[in-house]
């Protein structure tokens, strides 16, 4: 009877391409991903910029709808996704003219981006909100 031969690390078949078996995920690669998610919920929220411009152009009737749907509390919850789309893509973008600029490639300073790039956009998304929301006389 044939034995079974059993494989070193080294003789195992490697696989056609990477995955997550292969690659533990990283902040910078978490922050790629990210950003292209923003980029296409930023698609999304413009078309509901655009709306909301439309209807204050038709007349108070179709604003009204607009109003009303955005300032309840699911439109509030689009907005401020919106808000922090557009504040962590924005940030991702100065993120990349750095590193286009041929800085910023040191390993720990690619992380420290990343993570700066994650806190400020979150960070700003609440001082935008808070400051509106003082603005408007509710705090």
């Amino acid at each position: 009877m044939a034995q079974a031969k059993t494989l070193t690390k080294a003789q195992r078949p490697r696989p056609l391409s990477p995955h997550l078996q292969i690659y533990r995920p990283l902040v910078n690669m978490m922050m790629s991903i990210i950003h292209r998610i923003t980029g296409c919920a930023l698609y999304f929220g413009t078309l509901l910029l655009a709306w909301w411009l439309i209807a204050a152009a038709a007349g108070p009737d179709q604003f009204a709808i607009a109003q009303a749907f955005l300032g309840s509390p699911l439109g509030l919850l689009i907005l401020l996704g919106y808000t922090w789309a557009f504040m962590h893509h924005l940030l991702g973008g100065i993120r990349h003219l750095i590193w286009d600029t041929g800085r910023g490639f040191a390993l720990p300073t690619v992380d420290a981006l990343c993570w700066l790039t994650l806190v400020l956009s979150l960070a700003l998304t609440a001082a935008i909100w808070v400051g509106a929301w003082y603005l408007k006389g509710a705090l």
